[in-house]
């Protein structure tokens, strides 16, 4: 067995046809992340549920900096479970003595991370005796992130984690007490969090409403989406502040007319300016045709 096996990495991730990482995590590249930084949950969200995504966001977590309006990486994972005590003395003997490993189980996953990797663990909700980081260890992922984490559990010293500036970090709760009565058996392994689903190479974005698991080999499709959604709320706000359309025009299917005023306005207006990349031709199309679409679907061309 390996604790953080490429292989199988590799094997699990295979709608990804990109450049990976050397621990054979897909890599979502920096351009994509800087515009996903940019967007919301919300709008992440939408593409997702209608490809049948339906389980990839937590809500019910609390965040270390509120100056941070949101963090995006790329995810690594790590599994823990209660402890067992044969299976834990096999697991530790392995990491140190065949691995290399040094530590306790909770250091083990931060020995690699490097840039903009987001590490999430599944610590199954368990807060008293569950915390596996404390002010060290988010003081070690901010260093070698400059990004952060999120543990579906708890987390220690959280006086010192929120005077960490460069960083985000999600939780569910606090204690003083350490890790304790849990062991890691895997790394980079998909994971369970809440009700949502994660994956090493997983881009994550984290805001003030939780966090969203966007699968790699959708996280331009997504962004392309997001961003198609946010631009038109741009100007779907601009036209009610003008009283040229009404809430019910603007909040559901558009109108052949609203296509057509949009078809001029978004080539012009200012504050489109940074979304010109955007290619609304099939959605204007359609509208001609008298056909009203909410979306064209490149992966479905609908």
């Amino acid at each position: 067995m390996k604790i953080n096996n490429k292989e199988d990495i590799i094997q699990l991730t295979p709608l990804w046809k990109g450049e990976r990482l050397e621990d054979g995590r897909p890599k979502v590249s920096d351009e994509i992340l800087a515009r996903i930084r940019k967007t919301t949950i919300e709008e992440m969200w939408s593409p997702l549920v209608r490809l049948g995504y339906d389980f990839q966001h937590v809500t019910e977590l609390k965040r270390s900096n509120p100056d941070i309006p949101a963090v995006v990486g790329r995810v690594v994972t790590a599994q823990y479970m209660p402890i067992r005590p044969d299976l834990a003395g096999y697991l530790m003997e392995y990491g140190h003595e065949v691995e290399g490993r040094i530590g306790n189980f909770n250091q083990w996953p931060l020995e690699d991370l490097q840039k903009d990797d987001f590490i999430v663990i599944d610590m199954y909700d368990k807060v008293r005796n569950g915390c596996a980081w404390g002010g060290n260890l988010t003081t070690l992922i901010a260093t070698k992130t400059g990004c952060g984490a999120m543990t579906w559990g708890g987390v220690r010293d959280i006086d010192q984690i929120a005077g960490i500036k460069n960083a985000q970090f999600f939780y569910r709760g606090t204690d003083p007490t350490p890790f304790r009565e849990s062991m890691l058996t895997g790394i980079n392994v998909p994971i369970n969090i809440g009700m949502a689903v994660a994956m090493p190479g997983d881009v994550v974005l984290g805001t003030e409403g939780g966090v969203i698991f966007i699968p790699p080999h959708l996280a331009e499709y997504c962004i392309d989406d997001a961003e198609k959604t946010h631009v038109r709320d741009i100007f779907g706000f601009i036209r009610l502040q003008e009283g040229k359309f009404t809430a019910a025009q603007v909040d559901t299917a558009w109108e052949p007319s609203m296509w057509e005023d949009f078809a001029e306005w978004f080539p012009n207006a200012e504050e489109s300016l940074e979304y010109r990349h955007l290619d609304f031709t099939g959605e204007i199309e359609n509208a001609r045709k008298g056909l009203v679409y909410d979306h064209v679907d490149p992966l479905t061309d609908k």
